[in-house]
């Protein structure tokens, strides 16, 4: 692998696995969604539909008990799980217990977005992890925060991951400073592949994609206006959506990266650069992935 930039002629080398015309929902993967709290609750909402609009057939999504009918209204097309919580509003680390047997039957499974509580969210993300593997698993936000302590628990997933930190993100898994990330950001993300045996995308004005081989890919083709509340969960749950079709943990990266930032470039197109919505994303996402299969 020799890395490079991320391109429409790029992914055209690399196109995303198509369903059969018969195929049913199955055929498409089941993914879970893992996220929410009860001051955050829309970030399992964009990132569970994003999974969807990236094509994965079953959606399912725990959440706190107390906000899980809602996102059941919210999101008619999911099975939604209500999980203990804490008092501050949070899933409560003990909810892992529920959710074991469900990721065993799952393609891929999403842990962390809108989910607060650094301590709680460390301690489910461990025991959720601490599994045979099975399923691709996406981290992001709250789930990144511990993962240097669990080394030998992901290595056990051989690959089978992939993490998606901001700057201030990897700094803090790392112990770095932020200012350490945003002047090396290609070694950066390269060292936290090599160490967590995982895929890395380090977002950012320009996103970094690393594996543990040394490999690194950059997509810098964005704009500012992805740089909005929600964007980073949309992102996270199209991974996730692409790991369930089958799709391996680098090229649902690359993948992933690209349509989310094209569909920030077609919004800003007909919208304007600044002030579009996190949740307007996850309309575009179809069509681009339609356009590859007609050009």
């Amino acid at each position: 692998m020799n890395g490079g930039s991320i391109t429409p002629e790029f992914l055209g080398r690399i196109p995303l696995p198509q369903p059969a015309n018969d195929g049913d929902k199955d055929q498409r993967g089941r993914v879970l969604v893992v996220a929410g709290s009860t001051s955050v609750p829309g970030a399992a909402l964009l990132a569970a539909t994003a999974a969807l609009r990236a094509g994965a057939g079953k959606l399912q999504i725990a959440t706190c008990q107390s906000i899980a009918t809602h996102l059941g209204l919210a999101v008619p097309e999911a099975l939604v799980i209500g999980l203990p919580e804490t008092p501050s509003g949070e899933i409560h680390p003990g909810g892992a217990v529920q959710l074991r047997e469900r990721i065993s039957r799952c393609n891929a499974v999403l842990i962390g977005p809108g989910m607060l509580d650094d301590q709680g969210v460390s301690a489910l993300t461990a025991d959720l992890l601490d599994s045979d593997p099975g399923p691709a698993f996406v981290l992001d936000a709250g789930a990144l925060g511990s993962l240097t302590d669990i080394v030998a628990v992901l290595a056990r997933h051989k690959g089978r991951m992939v993490i998606t930190p901001h700057a201030g993100e990897m700094a803090n898994l790392l112990g770095v400073d932020k200012d350490d990330v945003q002047s090396d950001p290609s070694q950066v993300a390269g060292q936290a592949a090599s160490l967590l045996h995982c895929v890395v995308a380090l977002k950012g004005p320009c996103t970094y994609i690393a594996t543990p081989d040394g490999a690194t890919w950059t997509y810098n083709d964005g704009n500012v206006g992805l740089a909005t509340s929600g964007s980073g969960d949309t992102l996270a749950g199209i991974v996730a959506g692409l790991l369930a079709r089958g799709v391996s943990p680098l090229e649902a990266a690359q993948w992933g990266v690209f349509l989310h930032g094209e569909a920030g470039n077609r919004l800003a197109r007909s919208h304007g650069p600044l002030g579009f919505l996190a949740r307007e994303l996850l309309a575009e996402i179809p069509a681009i992935m339609a356009d590859f299969r007609v050009s």
